[in-house]
């Protein structure tokens, strides 16, 4: 970890909507990926490759470390918010859901950013359309010296 006044500290995201497990894989290892921070409350999918397990061991193989932070999900209800449209709406409910239960992990999020280059990963391609944007926005108020890169 580094809270030196001065360092920057780089996170990615990532959204793997419209994407296939081995280019998500490529393109993370383009930009020194070392860890994959799942940010699903459930990490299942029907998209093959993506579920937990067979995301975790892809990653391993490609030498990136997953870790999934269940905490930082957001919940089905809020989830269905985003899919309705409801963005603002969806990312009020969230920060809330951030503030009231889950700021430990929010915390010890920002506390493990370092040296190793990390990717938040979400379903959602784009990440205005994500709680992982929420994410992003508290992250950078209890690190400001982070920058974020949204691939």
């Amino acid at each position: 970890m580094s809270n030196r006044p001065g360092v920057t500290l780089r996170l990615f995201t990532v959204g793997y909507e419209g994407r296939s497990l081995d280019e998500l894989i490529a393109e993370l290892l383009s930009v020194g990926i070392d860890r994959l921070i799942d940010v699903r409350e459930l990490p299942l999918s029907r998209r093959r490759g993506f579920s937990k397990t067979a995301l975790s061991n892809a990653l391993h193989e490609a030498g990136i470390e997953y870790v999934h932070v269940k905490a930082l999900g957001n919940p089905k209800p809020n989830r269905e918010r985003y899919w309705a449209g409801d963005i603002e709406g969806g990312a009020a409910v969230y920060r809330k859901y951030l503030d009231n239960g889950s700021r430990s992990a929010l915390i010890e999020l920002a506390d493990s950013l370092g040296d190793d280059p990390s990717c938040l990963l979400c379903f959602e391609r784009h990440h205005t359309e994500c709680h992982r944007d929420v994410i992003v926005e508290a992250l950078q108020e209890l690190r400001p010296q982070l920058t974020v890169d949204h691939l």
